[in-house]
């Protein structure tokens, strides 16, 4: 039988055998059995190891937001942020909706006891969005590429980090502590036994492997791009067995002089190369069959490599199992006892597992061999430099997964030689020499060779993973802070959501973090919550701040809303999540009362009304709507009547006024029983408030008086000197029609005149105290009022009556001048000089004297009318 007959029976018994051995063994790899979750294989997908969908350097999604765009780093997809687009503005608009989605996961579950339900459901929510992103944008066939927008990149980042978090806390939360104490493991053949011992007890074993599966399912999950097309037969190498099979007859032969035999190890036996057409094919092959482990699908791995005729590669992957044997257990015999007995059981996984270790080893390091082909067999072996000359090229991903390989492999095998009674072959010294702790990895990983894995180990979704895989809670958040201080480092709205629920999530499961920082975090996201405007959002994390950034940002967000039912509602939403509405209304109407205009605008004019005092009086509306806040309405009304009294302005303060409803002043009374029983504050709060009316009162009878009195007097008819007599009829009725006018004008003068004076003179002879003084009271006390702010109010009620009340006189004096009730005006020097009043301590020297002059010349009046000029007409 000639060489290549032997070849060819050998390849004819290998792929009838492979039904059968360590190939059809039915242990899979290991898995901690409290924590794995099998992928799902029906919605994986075949894809290319170099695409990954969800970006590597999430700065260029922050950059995006800026409206500039860039490209993902040694990615074929580009990260297209074309916001401007429809399709762009519509996967905005979906991302967007995840604010309020957000909110209601969090509304859905109150209980801290499912915090971890909470974390399910907002992967499910991220899942959702994803999933409609990419309905939106069309999706993507296999093995196409398909633009990213920038949301989606994020969003598919976020939901990853999200499943990682839930899967380590789960652990460390609720798996350690529903673990007791593991007893010490005895000496044992059984390999498989040892491992699941240590991965129930070394928890630190079980976050690597947790790890591990979470970037084979992210990996899995990410990339959508077939390698390429390998072979459509079960035969291997068909075209070296074609050209073997036809010498001289072969259309298209190799460039080279090709292998002699068909056995697996022929290459590198005779060190000649395959067909050049299967050279290529098998290099895309090994390529696949690594990609299929680096997604955890070992299974499937070895189905393609049957498929394509080469069963001993599948035959390969299966030498790594833990070896067991299930009858030297008790539970063996026990089975036996009952039914037939000396029953023996198959036996588990590879029992000369270290011998294919140890040559898996030297296969690895083998350069006959290709690289792919190395770093397949280095995941199982444990040899670090034969993944990372594949990988080292690729991802932070992918390079932290072949760190975390290793270090499982070593801890799993120095854990089977210390308690197996079975002698192992030894490894070589650099086996051993590849241990690393977590920190050692992620600084290798912060020093890499390559550009784009050191910089994307500095990108927010991977730092925030490297400190929740290294648990480091208080690092994570002075990092945080860092990004919040640095106002070049661009924190979109969405990365904020995720922050903020990240801190939330730490708070909810009590673990020690800086509480200040995360008040920084949630206030930067109410901030941006701000500008959508709605108001259970900003209600909902305005909430998880201190009292103190509640006042704050509440009444920020409060600043924004004009229309008075979407004032209503903010304040019912602020009411629901248990803020302090009193406090926060009281403080947004004082910070825009005390506001100042500003000084680029130029100065207003006396009596103009300006946008600020616009907004100043809209602002007292956030008083209005609950009647246990008239009292601070009346109170914050009457504040900024007198800064508009005092500026002259009166239809800003009456503009003011007006915003006080009519029923306030019994509301007050009817909510603590009667006038007797009203606290201090609101009594002098009222009398304030009637003084302004009063005041607002008077000066509008005397513009209705002025304007009668300029505008409403008849005009004199001109006289016609004509000899015609009808004309001469017309003149003369004229005349006498004015006359008739002019009297009823007089007599209409007088009544407003008197309105007008009683008007004025109610300011003049206000009761009590007199206008804008305050009541004595009485012995009641005003805790909740500040004492330099009373002291400011009295400041300003003085003022204004020495401003008022002379300006008060001078109306008097000028409607009693013009309308020549000359007598009344000798009536103003007694009010003023009474000193029950003592109206004239509001006045000046000269400002006295003035007004004396001008009663003075009142008397000289009287006198030319022969009247008494110190009395006038009596009545």
């Amino acid at each position: 039988m000639s060489q290549l007959e032997r070849s060819l029976l050998l390849l004819d018994e290998s792929v009838v055998k492979s039904k059968r051995g360590l190939l059809r063994a039915k242990d899979r790899e290991f898995r901690s059995p409290h924590l794995h979750q099998t992928l799902d294989d029906s919605s994986a997908m075949d894809f290319d190891l170099s695409v990954t969908v969800g970006p590597q350097e999430i700065r260029s999604f922050m950059l995006d937001a800026n409206n500039t765009r860039e490209q993902l780093s040694g990615s074929r997809l580009s990260l297209a942020g074309s916001l401007t687009s429809v399709t762009g503005a519509n996967v905005k608009n979906r991302a967007d909706a995840l604010f309020g989605q957000f909110l209601e996961v969090l509304q859905r579950r109150s209980s801290e006891s499912e915090v971890f339900e909470t974390v399910e459901d907002l992967i499910e929510t991220l899942d959702e969005a994803l999933g409609g992103i990419g309905k939106i944008t069309g999706g993507a066939p296999v093995g196409r590429e398909r633009k990213v927008l920038a949301e989606e990149a994020w969003l598919s980042v976020e939901r990853d980090t999200w499943k990682l978090l839930f899967a380590l806390y789960k652990d460390r939360l609720v798996v350690q502590k529903e673990e007791l104490e593991v007893d010490d493991l005895p000496l044992g053949n059984s390999e498989r036994a040892i491992v699941e011992h240590l991965y129930t007890a070394n928890s630190n074993l079980r976050e690597y492997q947790l790890i591990v599966d979470w970037l084979e399912q992210t990996a899995l999950e990410q990339n959508r791009m077939q390698i390429g097309h390998f072979t459509d037969r079960t035969i291997a190498w068909e075209n070296t067995l074609h050209q073997l099979q036809n010498v001289g007859f072969t259309a298209f032969g190799s460039s080279r002089e090709i292998v002699k035999s068909l056995d697996p190890d022929a290459p590198a036996r005779e060190r000649r190369p395959l067909h050049d057409l299967d050279q290529e094919d098998q290099g895309r092959l090994s390529r696949q069959i690594f990609q299929e482990i680096r997604f955890g699908r070992i299974e499937d791995a070895q189905n393609l490599c049957e498929h394509c005729g080469q069963p001993w590669r599948a035959a390969i992957l299966e030498g790594w199992r833990l070896h067991h044997d299930p009858n030297y257990e008790p539970a063996a015999a026990t089975f036996g006892a009952g039914l037939v007995a000396n029953l023996k059981q198959a036996i588990e996984g590879n029992p000369r597992r270290d011998l294919w270790k140890k040559f898996a080893w030297k296969m690895a390091e083998s350069r006959t061999v290709d690289e792919y082909s190395r770093a397949m067999i280095g995941a199982f072996c444990g040899h670090l430099d034969a993944l990372l000359a594949v990988l080292g090229e690729h991802s932070w991903s992918d390079v932290l997964w072949a760190y975390l390989k290793v270090q499982i492999d070593i801890r799993v095998e120095s854990e089977i030689r210390s308690h197996c009674v079975k002698s192992y072959l030894p490894m070589p010294e650099k086996y051993w020499n590849n241990k690393m702790s977590l920190e050692q990895i992620f600084e290798e990983l912060e020093a890499h060779k390559n550009p784009r894995i050191k910089v994307t180990a500095r990108d927010v979704d991977r730092v925030i993973q490297k400190y929740l895989i290294l648990d480091d809670i208080p690092e994570l958040m002075r990092q945080l802070d860092q990004w919040l201080a640095d106002p070049t480092f661009p924190l979109t709205a969405q990365i904020l959501r995720f922050l903020t629920h990240l801190v939330l999530f730490v708070r909810q499961i009590g673990k020690q973090c800086q509480e200040d920082i995360g008040d920084r975090v949630i206030k930067r996201y109410v901030e941006c919550l701000i500008r959508f405007g709605d108001p259970q959002l900003v209600a909902f994390y305005t909430a998880a701040l201190p009292a103190d950034l509640q006042l704050l940002m509440y009444s920020n967000f409060l600043e924004t809303i004009k229309e008075s039912a979407a004032r209503k509602r903010a304040l019912e939403e602020a009411y629901n999540f248990g803020l302090d509405v009193p406090a926060i209304t009281v403080y947004t109407v004082e910070k825009v009362r005390n506001r100042e205009e500003d000084e680029t605008d130029g100065k207003p004019q006396e009596g103009d009304l300006t946008p600020l005092d616009q907004s100043k009086i809209s602002a007292l509306e956030w008083l209005v709507f609950y009647p246990n806040q008239r009292g601070e309405l009346l109170w914050q009304t009457n504040a900024l009547i007198r800064a508009f009294l005092a500026k002259r302005n009166v239809e800003a303060a009456r503009k003011a006024f007006a915003v006080v409803p009519a029923d306030t002043i019994q509301q007050i009374i009817n909510a603590y029983g009667s006038k007797d029983d009203l606290p201090h504050k609101e009594e002098v709060s009222i009398k304030e408030y009637l003084c302004h009316q009063t005041y607002l009162a008077a000066i509008d009878g005397y513009n209705d008086w002025v304007e009668y009195y300029y505008n409403m007097k008849p005009k004199r008819p001109q006289l016609v000197k004509s000899s015609n007599f009808t004309e001469r009829i017309a003149s003369e009725h004229r005349e006498q029609t004015y006359r008739m006018d002019l009297e009823r004008w007089h007599a209409q003068l007088q009544e407003q005149t008197t309105i007008t004076r009683d008007l004025l003179y109610n300011i003049l002879l206000f009761p009590e105290r007199g206008w804008l003084m305050d009541p004595d009271n009485g012995g009641k006390e005003s805790d909740d009022l500040n004492e330099e702010d009373w002291r400011h109010r009295t400041v300003q009620m003085d003022n204004l009556r020495k401003l008022c009340i002379p300006d008060v006189v001078l109306l008097l004096h000028q409607i009693f001048t013009l309308s020549e009730r000359f007598s009344e005006c000798l009536q103003l020097a007694d009010v003023i000089g009474s000193e029950q009043r003592q109206l004239y301590k509001l006045y000046s020297k000269h400002k006295l004297a003035e007004v004396m002059a001008k009663i003075a010349e009142s008397s000289l009046a009287l006198m030319n009318e022969k009247l008494d000029p110190f009395v006038g007409e009596e009545d």
